[in-house]
């Protein structure tokens, strides 16, 4: 298996701790709009969830507009199934971020984009919290957390978000030399998103 720096994009390549992925509204199209910043506040991508034809894609792009990398269903209507992670700058497959759909529990995995071996997982913490974010008429709106652990199963960090309209979550790594960054901030816009959270 790949270092964990070998998953990282290219024109990205982020190193900090913590990082903010906020939904800043919707677009004309009433798609989710989103924003990552780092601790400084700083913005480092903006991304509109894309639906065409039921395909579900993310294109990432910075500051300037140029594209960053992108993450793509690889098939329709995909609500559990696999995300591709493509660094725009190269063209080369880097992870592929796969969902267990579960009432219980929201479980995400980041793998290999070739041999598939696990490099992170993000789980949702608190069944209850999960249940009633999926079946209660403002659930959407309920916090969630979420744990990250890495490919052995070591707990390095967590995603956290509050009690709002437009979800904002707070990312927190406390150990990045074994889990990449760049797909987990994605990660977090793909699972609002494709969760209607």
């Amino acid at each position: 298996m790949r270092e964990p720096q070998q998953y990282e994009t290219t024109a990205l390549d982020l190193s900090g701790s913590q990082y903010t992925v906020e939904q800043t509204g919707t677009d004309e199209n009433f798609q989710p709009e989103y924003e990552a910043r780092d601790v400084t506040g700083d913005t480092i991508f903006r991304c509109t969830h894309q639906m065409y034809e039921g395909n579900d894609t993310f294109p990432f792009l910075g500051t300037d507009g140029t594209e960053l990398f992108t993450v793509e269903a690889s098939g329709n209507w995909d609500i559990a199934g696999d995300y591709l992670l493509t660094d725009s700058q190269t063209g080369k497959e880097l992870v592929v971020l796969d969902n267990d759909f579960s009432l219980f529990q929201d479980t995400w995995r980041i793998r290999d984009s070739e041999d598939e071996s696990l490099v992170a997982e993000i789980n949702s913490r608190g069944s209850l919290i999960t249940v009633g974010r999926k079946i209660l008429p403002v659930g959407q709106w309920i916090g969630h957390k979420f744990e990250i652990t890495d490919s052995e199963g070591t707990a390095v960090g967590t995603i956290e978000s509050g009690f709002a309209v437009f979800d904002q979550y707070e990312i927190t790594i406390s150990d990045s030399s074994s889990v990449p960054i760049d797909p987990i901030v994605a990660g977090t816009v793909v699972i609002d998103a494709i969760q209607g959270n």
